[in-house]
């Protein structure tokens, strides 16, 4: 059996990632009806979802497979993850330009913010959110005997059960705390997608269009290189240099301390914007 902490835990993340979002959205858009923020929003997470889901990921996928990729990775690991960082940071601001582009001439405080908003919030819903509804059908299957029921039948057609119980392993080991990370790390990266977008949009309501796109890559470069840096730290690909729990510790301060300077900047941001507005 799953402990009820563990099934709470991810209750808990799937809420912050597939439900929260939709919450912000309507509250963000009745707050400031009337100022574009529900098409913005909309936008914004188009920006993310074609750049990212139809674009990128494809990409990575096919490059998983192809012949010496692996060996790349485990020999490689830092240029590995200043590669992966940069086309994350390099697609997604695409999506955040051309957000800008079209919204134009009505680019606003409230408009920028929907799109960051609606940017981070699809994130959340396809990349986390889907996971742990995953997540909860074999809490559930675990639970019921049923997943126990689907192993026998593989093992009965002669196919590898190993993937299966290394599933049901890890739900049993795994603690509740580990599973409620995923839920902060959406909120604080949610929070990071809205200063990012907010910076793409003032620079380009300022005509500053290549400023502001090499300000925010270099954002996203960075932060999305350092998480997956520390963290194989932790594994044979860097000699298991820290343990795992050490690095939660600095990743997660680290995205913390990220986070709240991103809130800084948006608010910044919005008061700078707000005192010296576009001049149609």
């Amino acid at each position: 059996m799953i402990p009820v902490t563990t099934v709470i835990a991810v209750l808990i993340t799937l809420f912050v990632s597939l439900i929260l979002p939709v919450i912000v959205y309507i509250v963000y858009g009745v707050k400031n009806k009337g100022k574009g923020v529900w098409t913005a929003w909309l936008l914004g997470a188009a920006g993310f979802f074609v750049f990212q889901v139809i674009l990128r990921m494809p990409i990575l996928n096919v490059l998983s497979v192809v012949p010496g990729f692996t060996d790349f990775v485990t020999t490689h690991y830092v240029w590995y993850c200043l590669i992966l960082a940069l086309t994350a940071a390099l697609f997604e601001v695409a999506g955040r330009y051309i957000v800008a582009k079209i919204i134009g001439k009505k680019l606003s405080p409230e408009r920028s913010i929907a799109a960051g908003l609606g940017h981070g919030g699809i994130e959340a819903m396809v990349i986390v959110g889907m996971t742990y509804v995953n997540n909860i059908i074999y809490i559930l299957m675990i639970n019921t005997g049923a997943f126990d029921g689907m192993i026998e039948q593989i093992a009965a057609m002669g196919l590898d059960t190993a993937p299966y119980l290394g599933i049901k392993e890890t739900f049993l080991t795994t603690a509740p705390g580990t599973f409620l990370l995923g839920g902060y790390e959406r909120i604080l990266t949610m929070l990071l997608h809205v200063a990012l977008t907010m910076l793409v949009c003032y620079f380009v309501s300022r005509k500053k269009d290549i400023l502001g796109i090499v300000i925010c890559v270099l954002i996203h470069w960075m932060v999305d290189f350092v998480a997956p840096l520390v963290n194989g730290m932790a594994t044979e690909y860097m000699g298991n240099m820290i343990s795992a729990n050490v690095s939660y510790v600095i990743v997660y301060s680290f995205l913390t301390v990220v986070a709240v300077a991103s809130v800084l900047v948006t608010i910044w941001l919005k008061r700078k914007w707000t005192a010296a507005p576009i001049q149609q």
